[in-house]
């Protein structure tokens, strides 16, 4: 997900939902202040295609909705609206009072990193989806390598982290029990280097074994 900052203007959020249903743009609130969302590359957007045909094909006939970046999320605790580039929702779909077009119980969400957003994906904006009290699982997924961060929520402050590493690499989404192989997710993304063969430093870009480690609220 790509943002650019506006010109600091403090709004109240029915200000935002009003500027936003009128807007051919989306937008993301934080505390008053309004975020435009500017669009992804070609990699990011291919990304959340493939994602979203494992997810669709994985979760048929199971009691969840798939919503993409469009759809946008609430968090009220630290009063954000935001559009999660792909969001797992059970059903049935809990929107916010008064709103037909806000869900407010992801289960488990997918964000693709681009430079502009790392460090917000990684740091604040995880921290804002942490207070979600539905929120079990969270995928953070590489544009560069075939790379995938994995975060499953183990009790009330701890969280279960697991990087995946290579095309032979397969993440099992532990919220909703679909397996997802990064060759895959991955197949139609070209990158600057090789991933099979000789590399610069005459190693091979293949599998890896998953990393795994805790990591506190």
């Amino acid at each position: 997900m790509t943002i650019a900052s506006l010109p600091t203007k403090t709004y109240t959020p029915d200000e935002y939902l009003d500027l936003e249903v009128k807007s051919e743009t989306r937008s993301e609130y934080r505390n008053g202040e309004i975020i435009q969302m500017t669009g992804g590359t070609p990699t990011h957007n291919e990304l959340i295609r493939a994602l979203t045909v494992a997810l669709s094909l994985g979760l048929h006939r199971k009691p969840y909705q798939l919503f993409l970046a469009d759809q946008r999320l609430w968090i009220p605790e630290p009063n954000i609206y935001t559009y999660p580039d792909v969001m797992i929702v059970p059903r049935p779909v809990e929107l916010k009072p008064g709103r037909k077009d806000t869900v407010m119980n992801p289960i488990v969400i997918a964000e693709v990193l681009s430079d502009s957003t790392e460090a917000y994906d990684r740091g604040e904006k995880f921290a804002a989806y942490r207070t979600i009290e539905t929120f079990q699982e969270y995928l953070l997924i590489d544009q560069s390598q075939p790379h995938l961060e994995q975060y499953v929520k183990q009790s009330a402050n701890q969280w279960l982290f697991t990087e995946y590493n290579g095309l032979e690499s397969k993440v099992m989404l532990a919220t909703v029990q679909v397996e997802i192989a990064l060759a895959d997710l991955y197949e139609n993304v070209e990158f600057a280097e090789r991933l099979v063969g000789d590399d610069p430093k005459g190693e091979e870009m293949g599998g890896s074994e998953p990393q795994a480690q805790d990591i506190p609220r």
